[in-house]
Order: structure tokens, then sequence, then C-alpha cells
């Protein structure tokens, strides 16, 4: 099992930026997938950005242009940098790791991180 523990969320104004961070540790193996979910309230949950651990990444419509995923691979953490927020970006951040084992599907989340977008 994985432990994922995210942080950097916060109240920002429009046009403003903000970093989220996770870090995870536990049984971690290579080839994972790890990325950024965000629910609104009364929503689904939605992705947001993903990495695989070879660095292609993959973003929502929504954010593409503003928002940039990275990920350190001997530390195992993900970072989420967001640029020119919207209030529409107000969500739950939520950090993600899956992982294939014996060819299925592990996946793992963090506890969540609250982004608020507003003036």
């Amino acid at each position: 099992q994985v432990k994922l523990v995210e942080s950097g969320g916060g109240l920002v104004q429009p046009g403003g930026s903000l970093r989220l961070s996770c870090a995870a540790s536990g049984t971690i193996f290579r080839g994972n997938i790890m990325g950024w979910y965000r629910q609104a309230p009364g929503k689904e949950r939605e992705l947001v950005a993903t990495i695989s651990s070879r660095d292609s990444t993959n973003y929502a419509d929504s954010v593409k242009g503003r928002f940039t995923i990275s990920r350190d691979n001997a530390k195992n953490t993900v970072n989420l940098q967001m640029d020119s927020l919207k209030p529409e970006d107000t969500a739950v951040y939520y950090c993600n790791m899956d992982q294939w084992i014996s060819g299925a599907l592990s996946r793992d989340w963090g506890q969540g991180t609250q982004v608020t977008v507003s003036s």
C-alpha cells in the first residue's frame, strides 16, 4: 500500500498561482503513474493531470497551458504548478498513484488539499 501526502493548497486571487506537492511512501514499483485529480462541490472527481515515470504527461483541456505537472522519481514526489488560476479551479485536489501489480491495477489516493480561487 502507498501513502500519499499532499501540501500547498490555500486561498488565492484569480490570476494568481499555487504549487501543490505530494510525497509518496510505502511499496512503490517502477513504471507507476502519478497524477492530480480534483473534485468541486456537487461534481464528480475529474482528472487534472498525470505523469508517467518516463515524464509523459497528460492534461485536462481546462488546464492546458496554465498547469504544469512534474515529478522526482528518486524522491517519489509529484508537483502541480498552477498559474493563471480561475474561480472554476476551486476544488479539493487529490494526489493519485496508479501501479500495476501482478497485472492488476492498484490505485492509491491522498487525503486531498483545498484550493480556493476567489477575490
